[in-house]
């Protein structure tokens, strides 16, 4: 079995990653400066002879260097998102500068990073279903929802050059759309967080724009199946690989059925225009390609958003209501 190290452990992939790796019978070392995570996704890890935690974060070279030395693998799944209500220097800074320490340790102790990397990074090129060698095409660079993207294709870029410098292994996972048990409660965890918390409350459902717009959602579950096949895979090495459900639906589809699963009566929906977030420019169509993952990596999503959304809620309401006594 093998010894990894997650970073982001703390996290909505993470935390699930690392309860299904120890399930495996491996070894797994938590990294989390719980800037955006939360320990108690890790409860079912915590007191687990086969689990670490080290609060820190992946900018600390000397951390990543000590970790890293003593492990097999890491999965790399600290990152900052989309700055759509904070600035992008965060963004920039973690996710670039970040990623750079990890890899660089990673290449040092010849270790396989598997890192993510995100479906943003496709931008707003039209042509979907997107394949991995489809163009990524961006906006403007005074529109800071960009921010994101760049920061990845950035990190995607050091992966390769990396390779031809110093062997870096590596494994690049473009993830579309990931929602369940241990998502962030907010924005930051995906339009599906805030559409459950809002029909659990009887509150409007805010769709950004016409609502128009589509993503393809996919559950936790198949997520951590996909990475897992990464593991001790040389089929894996060197590949870039998108991992998401292929059923394509409009965000509005999306908040009328969160609706009908969590909400009472005719579903309550509010359209906030995009000047709220001042130069914001949205994707309008997210769709993948899986042919890759398939034909390489045997992966297949097996739960519809109809099985993983009832799965979600009823987590969802536990941990609200967790929240509300403690702040009671």
């Amino acid at each position: 079995m093998n010894r990894i190290l997650i970073t982001g452990a703390a996290g909505f992939i993470g935390s699930n990653l690392a309860e299904a790796l120890i399930a495996e019978g491996h070894s797994v070392v938590g990294l989390d400066n719980l800037s955006q995570g939360d320990l108690r996704n890790l409860a079912a890890c915590q007191n687990h002879e086969r689990f670490s935690f080290h609060k820190g974060d992946i900018r600390d070279a000397t951390l990543m260097d000590e970790l890293i030395s003593g492990v097999d693998t890491v999965y790399h799944m600290a990152a900052f998102k989309i700055p759509r209500y904070s600035s992008a220097l965060d963004t920039l800074r973690v996710n670039t500068h970040g990623t750079r320490v990890v890899l660089d340790a990673a290449a040092r102790h010849d270790v396989h990073a598997i890192i993510a990397s995100t479906s943003d990074c496709y931008g707003r090129n039209p042509a979907v279903p997107f394949h991995e060698q489809s163009d990524m095409w961006m906006g403007a660079s005074s529109v800071k929802r960009w921010a994101y993207a760049v920061s990845k294709m950035f990190d995607e870029h050091l992966c390769y050059a990396l390779r031809e410098h110093s062997k870096l292994r590596f494994t690049i996972i473009r993830f579309f759309g990931g929602y369940g048990p241990h998502q962030n409660l907010t924005w930051w965890g995906g339009p599906q967080s805030v559409f459950i918390g809002a029909a659990l409350r009887d509150q409007e459902l805010e769709l950004h724009g016409d609502g128009q717009q589509t993503r393809s959602f996919t559950f936790i579950g198949d997520n951590v199946n996909g990475l897992m096949r990464c593991l001790n895979n040389d089929k894996a090495l060197g590949q870039a690989f998108n991992l998401g459900n292929t059923r394509e639906i409009t965000i509005e589809g999306l908040a009328r059925m969160i609706w009908r699963m969590a909400g009472v009566g005719e579903p309550k929906i509010k359209r906030i225009s995009y000047r709220t977030f001042g130069k914001y420019e949205d994707v309008m169509r997210r769709v993948p390609d899986i042919s890759k993952a398939r034909e390489l990596l045997g992966y297949e999503p097996r739960t519809d958003l109809e099985q993983g959304l009832p799965i979600t809620i009823d987590w969802q309401r536990r941990v609200m209501a967790e929240n509300a006594g403690g702040n009671a």
